[in-house]
């Protein structure tokens, strides 16, 4: 079975941008007080998470180490393969990733947090955000590509490391190669977002499309900096109250959409738009189809609630 969404795309969501602060400055807290303590234990490379211990062994471990996350069961031999081999990858970066390992028959309500659809699934918490890596059996190189991304993002964007352990690495490390002018132009894009320089974001991503249209990342990222950069400075108040007056302003509706995705309302802001689509006509129509498909960008195609969503539109138009 091919794996689904083999990609870290998900991972530059909203919450992400506005976490990386946040989580660079706990990371180099915690390294400058291990350093003072004369080091910390190396961390656990395997864990078994069940909903008690959720929030300590995935979320606030995220801030120090990316956590796989695996939703797995011991009845299927997919999900035993899988787990063994995140378990040899585990060692492999030596601290640097961890694996949290879930039985989906015993944790039922982190299945339905997580939008689990079918087992063995596997997701990556980073900084506190949850993102989908992929679903189903996943040949071990193909694996590896994706966590090499995710340890990328992780110290790149978030400043987050991992805590190394000593000898665990089996495999050589390949010699390091310089970043690619479009690896450059991305991460300047990605440094802009992340201090809020939003026209900079937008011309740095612009850039990177020029050159390389189909960039996933470079679209995911355009789409957040032109969402921020729509709702800064926006008096919410006052655009919700004309939106509510004037069911039939679809320009409010648009309006309301983009502050219910910032503020983490999805499933608000695509029904809203949904909505306008399903009542207008003509320019208005293509106006709120147009942005709902630009917030789908920001959530990222794979997401389930843009899932839903989609087909919600298709009911609408068709």
């Amino acid at each position: 079975m091919q794996p689904r969404n083999m990609s870290m795309s998900g991972v530059v969501d909203l919450a992400a941008v506005k976490a990386a602060g946040e989580a660079k400055a706990k990371a180099e807290q915690a390294r400058a007080e291990a350093a003072r303590q004369g080091g910390v234990p190396a961390p656990a490379l395997v864990t078994e998470v069940t909903e008690a211990t959720f929030e300590s062994d995935v979320l606030q471990r995220s801030t120090e180490v990316p956590v796989v996350v695996h939703f797995w069961t011991d009845r299927a031999d997919a999900s035993v393969q899988l787990q063994e081999t995140l378990e040899r990858l585990a060692a492999t970066y030596a601290g640097r990733v961890v694996v949290a390992k879930i039985d989906v028959y015993a944790n039922q309500l982190l299945v339905q947090q997580f939008g689990v659809q079918g087992i063995p699934a596997v997701f990556a918490v980073l900084a506190g955000q949850a993102m989908p890596l992929f679903q189903g059996a996943a040949p071990e190189d193909q694996i590896r590509e994706v966590l090499d991304q995710l340890v990328a993002v992780a110290e790149q964007r978030f400043g987050i490391v991992g805590v190394p352990v000593e000898g665990g690495a089996e495999e050589p490390v390949a010699e390091e190669r310089p970043p690619s002018p479009l690896e450059l132009a991305l991460s300047a894009a990605h440094d802009a977002l992340d201090q809020g320089d939003l026209g900079g974001a937008i011309q740095a991503y612009r850039n990177v499309l020029s050159d390389d249209p189909g960039n996933t990342e470079a679209k995911l990222g355009l789409a957040q900096a032109e969402l921020l950069e729509r709702v800064q400075g926006a008096d919410a108040q006052a655009i919700r109250k004309k939106a509510a007056d004037n069911p039939s302003d679809v320009a409010a509706q648009i309006a309301v959409a983009d502050l219910d995705l910032v503020g983490g309302h999805v499933e608000d802001a695509f029904g809203r738009l949904v909505d306008a689509v399903r009542r207008t006509v003509g320019e208005d129509r293509d106006a709120a189809r147009l942005r709902l498909l630009e917030l789908f960008e920001v959530i990222g195609a794979d997401d389930p609630r843009v899932t839903a969503a989609r087909a919600a539109l298709a009911r609408v138009l068709f």
